[in-house]
C-alpha cells in the first residue's frame, strides 16, 4: 500500500513538475513577443513583407513611385485595351498623401511619414553625370554651321556668340547642337546650378564618353554629292570619324560600349552605324535599325524639337476647341506609313475633322500652329519611320495625341506615364470602319479636360533651350542616359573578366587567374 502511495506521489509530482515547466514557457514567449511589438519589430515585417504596402515603393535611379489600391486617378490607356478600361498612376507624379490614422493602425501610421520623407530624399537627390568630350575638330559640330575657329580652340566662346543653328525641318534633329551647348556651358565659371551633367578633362572620371558630331546637320545639309564628287561630305565626315574613334585608347579599352553617339535623323551615321554600334545611340527611334545595332535596353530615344510655336497662357478649354480631330501633313508615306492614307480615305469626310496635306512651305508652320490650338485631338500616324515631330507639336500645343504607331519607342518611358495625356489605338483597330471617330467620340469633356491639364504640366520635359532649365528636354536627356550608365558598366565589367588571361595567353605565357577573375 505505501508503494502504491509513493508511485502515485510521483506521478503527481511529474505532472506537477510539466505543467510548471508549460506556464514558464507560455509566458516567457509572451514576454518575447510584447518585447519585439513594443520595439516595432512587427512592424517592420508587415510592411515589408505585406503586398500594397507603402514601403513596397519602387525607388529606381532617382525616381519614385508608392502603389496603393486607391491611387487610381489617372484615366489610363483606353485605347490599347479595348474591351476594358486600364486605370494606372503615373510614376512621374508625386506620391498621394498618406491617409489619416485609424485607431486599428496607429503603430503602423505613427512610422509611415518617416518612410515617406526617406522617399523623398532619394527623389530629390539628382544624379549628375560625368561626361568625358573629344575635342574633334570643328568640321565635325560648329564649323557644320559656318563657325570659323579662333587661335587654337575648337570650340566657340559661348560668352561672346552661340552660333546660330538653322531652322525650318532642322530644328527637329538639333538636339546634338542642345546637347554639346550644354557641356560647354558647364565650364563657364557662373555655370548654373542644379545640372544634369557637366564636362570632365579626365576620361578615367568619366561615366560616358561623348561624340561631339552633329550627324543630322550633317545629313540634312552634306548628304548629297556635287557633280565632281564620288562621295559626300556627309559620307567622308562618317569615315573620318570612324578611323578617329577607333583610333582613341579610350575607345579601345571599353570597345566603345561607353561611348555616347548622337544620331538622332534616322537617316543619320548611316554608314558608320555598322561599325560604331557597341556605342549608346541617342535615336528618335529604331525604324531603320536591326535589333542587334540599336535597341532600347542600350540606346536613348530622345524627343524631336517641336517646331510649332508652343500655347502660352492656354485659356482654352474643350468647348473652345472647335476642331475635334486634326492632322496636317505628308499623306502618302512609305514602310508602315500606309496608314496614312487609309486613315485619309476613312476620316476626311467626317464632322468636325481636319485630315490635310501640309508642309512647312507656304506659312505652313503658322497654319499648323493655328489648327493644333484649335483642336481637341491630333493625329501622331506612323509615316516613313515609327515616330516624327507632330507628337511634340501636339504636346506643345496641349492637344491631346492620338497615336497610331505600333512600333513607336517614346522618350523617358520608364519613368513617363504616356497613357495619362496620350491615346493609344492599335493600328488594325483605327483601319475598322468608323473605329476611330467613334472611339474619339466617346471621350468626355472631364477625360479630355484631365488629359489636357497633364499636358500643360509635362510639355517642359520637351523644351530645347539654352541655357537649360531643370526638367527641360536637355536635362532629361541626359538623366536619361544616367540611367544607362549602371548596365553599360556591368557589361563592361564582364566583358573584362578574362582579358587578362587573352593577354598572358597572347603572350605565351602560363594563365594565372587574377583575384577578380578567379571565382
Amino acid at each position: 500500500m505505501g508503494e502504491r502511495n509513493a508511485g502515485s506521489f510521483g506521478i503527481i509530482a511529474r505532472k506537477s513538475l510539466f505543467c510548471l515547466f508549460s506556464v514558464t514557457s507560455i509566458l516567457f514567449i509572451l514576454s518575447w513577443f510584447f518585447v519585439l511589438r513594443s520595439t516595432g519589430r512587427p512592424h517592420f515585417i508587415d510592411h515589408t513583407l505585406l503586398p500594397n504596402s507603402k514601403l513596397l515603393s519602387t525607388v529606381e535611379n532617382g525616381s519614385t513611385s508608392t502603389q496603393s489600391q486607391n491611387d487610381v486617378d489617372s484615366i489610363g490607356n483606353r485605347s490599347i485595351l479595348v474591351d476594358a478600361e486600364e486605370e494606372s498612376s503615373s510614376s512621374s507624379s508625386p506620391p498621394p498623401p498618406p491617409p489619416p490614422p485609424s485607431s486599428s493602425s496607429s503603430s503602423q501610421d505613427k512610422e509611415a511619414p518617416q518612410a515617406e520623407q526617406t522617399i523623398e530624399f532619394v527623389t530629390n537627390n539628382k544624379v549628375v553625370l560625368k561626361v568625358f568630350m573629344y575635342d574633334l575638330p570643328p568640321e565635325f559640330h560648329f564649323g557644320l554651321l559656318d563657325w570659323k575657329p579662333e587661335g587654337n580652340s575648337v570650340w566657340p566662346d559661348l560668352r561672346s556668340k552661340i552660333p546660330d543653328y538653322p531652322g525650318g525641318l532642322n530644328l527637329q534633329h538639333s538636339i546634338e547642337y542642345w546637347l554639346t551647348l550644354d557641356l560647354l556651358a558647364s565650364e563657364l565659371p557662373d555655370a548654373q546650378s542644379p545640372r544634369s551633367a557637366i564636362r570632365v578633362r579626365n576620361a578615367s572620371e568619366a561615366d560616358i564618353i561623348y561624340v561631339p558630331f552633329f550627324s543630322s546637320l550633317s545629313y540634312n545639309r552634306y548628304s548629297k554629292t556635287n557633280p565632281h564628287q564620288k562621295r559626300s561630305n556627309n559620307k567622308v565626315l562618317q569615315e573620318k570619324l570612324v578611323r578617329y574613334l577607333t583610333a582613341q585608347k579610350e575607345w579601345k579599352s571599353s570597345g566603345g560600349s561607353d561611348h555616347l553617339i548622337l544620331a538622332h535623323h534616322p537617316n543619320s551615321m548611316l554608314n558608320a552605324r555598322m561599325k560604331l554600334w557597341p556605342a549608346t545611340f541617342i535615336l528618335s527611334d529604331f525604324g531603320r535599325y536591326p535589333p542587334n545595332i540599336a535597341n532600347v535596353e542600350k540606346d536613348v530615344i530622345a524627343p524631336y524639337k517641336h517646331v510649332i510655336r508652343s500655347y502660352v497662357n492656354d485659356t482654352s478649354d474643350f468647348d473652345s476647341r472647335q476642331t475635334l480631330l486634326y492632322f496636317q501633313g505628308a499623306i502618302y508615306r512609305k514602310d508602315g506609313g500606309f496608314v496614312r492614307q487609309e486613315l485619309f480615305y476613312l476620316l476626311k469626310h467626317e464632322k468636325d475633322v481636319h485630315f490635310a496635306f501640309g508642309s512647312v512651305q507656304k506659312d505652313g508652320v503658322h497654319k499648323a500652329t493655328q489648327g493644333m490650338h484649335t483642336s481637341k485631338f491630333c493625329l501622331n500616324i506612323a509615316g516613313d519611320t515609327p515616330s516624327s515631330n507632330r507628337l511634340f507639336d501636339a504636346i506643345a500645343s496641349h492637344c491631346v495625341p492620338v497615336i497610331i504607331s505600333d512600333e513607336i519607342e517614346l522618350p523617358y518611358e520608364d519613368v513617363l506615364d504616356y497613357s495619362e495625356f496620350c491615346i493609344f489605338i492599335r493600328t488594325r483597330d483605327a483601319l475598322k470602319e468608323k473605329f476611330v471617330i467613334n472611339f474619339i467620340r466617346s471621350i468626355k469633356k472631364d477625360e479630355w479636360t484631365r488629359m489636357w491639364k497633364r499636358l500643360q504640366e509635362v510639355e517642359k520635359f520637351y523644351e530645347f533651350q539654352y541655357p537649360s532649365k531643370e526638367d527641360d528636354a536637355v536635362q532629361m536627356i541626359w538623366q536619361a542616359v544616367a540611367r544607362k550608365v549602371p548596365a553599360m558598366r556591368r557589361k563592361l565589367h564582364k566583358s573584362r573578366r578574362f582579358s587578362r588571361s587573352l593577354v598572358r595567353k597572347e603572350r605565351g605565357l602560363r594563365s594565372i587567374p587574377s583575384p577578380r577573375n578567379f571565382w
